[in-house]
């Protein structure tokens, strides 16, 4: 049995519209999207540049409910080819 102390603490860590796992999830779908790439596509690229993530994963970075390591989003401008930086630009 969980006490309330752990209990609360889950239900802090838990993502909500104010607190986001990462700020590039947004920004990757976008770029995606806008390279009319599918999640299985983008996920191939990942695959030849050195990233191996599921579909799930990616869609939970998309969805900001997964933290991203900055070797991630390294390797996700990659294989979207684009620069780092445009990861962070707002969407």
């Amino acid at each position: 049995m969980v006490g309330p102390k752990a209990s609360k603490l889950r239900e802090e860590q838990r993502p909500t519209q104010k607190h986001t796992m990462n700020i590039t999830g947004p920004q990757v779908r976008k770029l995606r999207e806008e390279q009319h790439l599918t999640q299985n596509e983008l996920i191939a690229r990942c695959q030849l540049v050195g990233l191996s993530i599921s579909r799930g994963t990616l869609a939970k970075i998309e969805s900001q409910v997964r933290r991203v390591t900055d070797m991630e989003v390294a390797l996700l401008a990659k294989a979207l080819k684009v620069d780092i930086s445009i990861i962070y630009e707002n969407p």
